[in-house]
């Protein structure tokens, strides 16, 4: 794209005209500058800081030790990256959950310090009050449900979820309610596609899936996974679009032989 090219900043209304004409949503996680840099050049629609950072970047095992002050770090450098997309935060876990005012004070507190444009929490019914006390603040909010993997411990898998009838119909009421309180899109993580699809025709407001199918309006994937830098998770709705895991372990292996052997540098790369 380039630098003189007109930009069209990706927002929430962009999102519902998307939605209503038919256009998929390419949605993608960033936790660093130089790599949203990259991904906004390629005109990425929704750039997620994800609370999946603490996978990717601390090397946890679960999304629940990343901090609140971790994720401002993360999306105040993915913002300084961006022109065009709409970047959307993490509420990281027990930020929001059973507490409406800690819940506000948390998505102000990362709308002040990121420059982010919106923030994303997990459930339904159960932090409506959160998302009503957010919204209230004119802070636009993401709603995440199906598989939700700050509620690791509850579930005690990350096995598909809503597969039964029950937990099916609550998904679709949790998703109704998601909308009804102003929530601007949700995403659907590792639910049935035809689950998936049914509430993304039932909605006015645009649904993003990851694991659930094509019948959303959008897709995200984490961009450690996609670009196949992390080679531990390979679920079945992950399509790798490079490997870069080894063509990095190539590059530095070359660097180390180079160096050791004195090749590198060589007299153009001196002063």
């Amino acid at each position: 794209m380039s630098v003189n090219k007109i930009v069209r900043k990706v927002t929430t209304h962009v999102l519902q005209e998307m939605k209503l004409h038919g256009d998929k949503i390419a949605m993608l996680t960033a936790y660093d500058f130089s790599m949203a840099r990259i991904i906004d050049e390629a005109e990425i629609d929704v750039i997620l800081v994800g609370d999946s950072a603490s996978n990717v970047m601390a090397g946890y095992d679960t999304t629940l030790p990343i901090t609140l002050d971790n994720m401002i770090y993360h999306a105040a450098s993915v913002s300084r990256g961006v022109r065009r997309a709409l970047v959307v935060v993490d509420l990281p876990f027990g930020t929001y959950q059973g507490n409406s005012r800690e819940a506000l004070a948390s998505a102000i507190k990362i709308m002040k310090e990121t420059g982010a444009s919106a923030v994303k929490l997990e459930g339904g019914q159960q932090v409506a009050e959160s998302i009503e006390r957010i919204l209230s603040a004119g802070i636009p909010v993401m709603g995440h449900l199906g598989l939700t993997p700050q509620s690791i411990h509850k579930f005690g898998t990350y096995v598909v979820r809503a597969r039964e009838e029950d937990e099916a119909r609550r998904l679709l009421e949790d998703a109704r309610i998601l909308e009804k309180l102003g929530c601007f899109a949700i995403v659907l993580e590792k639910i049935p596609a035809k689950l998936a699809e049914e509430v993304t025709g039932t909605l006015k407001i645009p649904v993003i899936g990851i694991g659930a199918g094509p019948g959303t309006d959008g897709q995200v994937l984490v961009i450690h996974d996609m670009l196949g830098i992390n080679q531990e998770f390979s679920p079945r709705f992950l399509r790798r679009y490079h490997n870069l895991h080894d063509e990095i372990l190539k590059a530095v292996g070359q660097y180390i032989s180079d160096v050791r052997s004195k090749d590198f540098p060589n007299e153009k790369e001196q002063y």
